[in-house]
């Protein structure tokens, strides 16, 4: 009686987030961004919602990147907040220890890749890594958002395009597409990389000339 009652509980949830549509997809991101995840869910609710051409697929591309980026930051807070101890209650301090060394070495890279890459490859542990190690923040959510954005738009066009048929070319390739979206999740990293570098510098260039302006100012005063 369980089994079914938590079957039917399930049925009946799922029946739910697609009657929702876009919704569906914010709600359901906050859930597998956290520490209850559920692997695979919201790349099978953007492929569904965009193969039922109710909306734009693009639509649903951004649904589902708002909500996984809104559960995502939601987690990196309970890290920031619990501070190391909160990642180390639910895994091993072992594999604890395995994930801050390899966010303290790759940081935005470890966030990005995550965030692009498919279900096995975890992702809660490094959100909750970057608040532990108090990663700032507006470079967490550009990775974030970056990955899971890249991640939604290939999923929601395809899903559009090939519909169901995309659920059986998902398990014949998926190898190849999880190296893919690895490549693009990079080569989108470095275009980031490079225009928020171009935007920083044209600032200090700007607040330069102004500080230049001002002095020639007060010297001729």
């Amino acid at each position: 009686m369980h089994l079914l009652a938590t079957a039917a509980a399930k049925h009946t949830f799922w029946r739910t987030l697609r009657h929702l549509g876009g919704p569906g997809l914010v709600l359901l991101g906050l859930v597998d961004n956290s520490f209850i995840p559920v692997p695979g869910s919201m790349d099978a609710l953007t492929i569904i919602l965009s193969s039922s051409h109710k909306e734009p697929w693009w639509y649903y591309a951004i649904m589902a990147t708002v909500g996984a980026v809104i559960g995502g930051y939601l987690t990196y807070r309970i890290g920031l907040e619990g501070g190391k101890e909160t990642l180390e209650k639910r895994i091993s301090k072992k594999r604890a220890e395995r994930i801050y060394h390899v966010f303290g070495r790759y940081g935005f890279w470890s966030v990005l890749v995550g965030a692009m890459s498919p279900p096995p490859v975890p992702i809660v542990p490094f959100l909750v890594a970057a608040g532990t190690m108090r990663y700032p923040r507006q470079k967490f959510l550009a990775a974030l958002a970056l990955g899971r954005a890249g991640r939604y738009t290939l999923l929601a066009y395809l899903g559009s395009l090939y519909g169901y048929r995309l659920f059986r070319k998902l398990g014949r390739y998926y190898e190849p597409l999880v190296y893919t979206l690895i490549v693009v999740a990079m080569i989108a990293g470095l275009l980031a990389i490079y225009y928020l570098g171009r935007y920083h510098s044209r600032n200090l260039s700007r607040s330069d000339s102004k500080r230049h302006r001002q002095r020639t100012r007060q010297s001729e005063s």
